[in-house]
């Protein structure tokens, strides 16, 4: 499932760094997570990384795009494809 970003982002800006897919932007009054990009650090750690970062704790699974482990890998291999 990919990561949502709540209302409760303070725009500190710790976690578009870490993530490993440049899922996370600037929105227009908070940070947000482009689901067709998110997976939840599946292929790249074994934790989600703007999780482990937020001083705040406002990352969540986004209910609107629930997907199971193996759709995030599936996800991962095409973002990191070269084809």
């Amino acid at each position: 499932m990919a990561l949502m970003i709540t209302d409760e982002c303070i725009n500190c800006d710790v976690c578009e760094p870490e993530c490993p897919n440049e899922a996370i932007y600037q929105g227009e009054e908070i940070y947000e997570i482009d689901p067709s990009r998110c997976t939840q650090c599946v292929g790249h750690f074994d934790t989600p990384q703007c999780i482990e970062v937020c001083p705040v704790d406002c990352i969540v699974p986004d209910p609107n795009h629930a997907e199971t482990d193996e759709q995030l890998q599936t996800k991962y291999e095409k973002l990191t494809s070269t084809a």
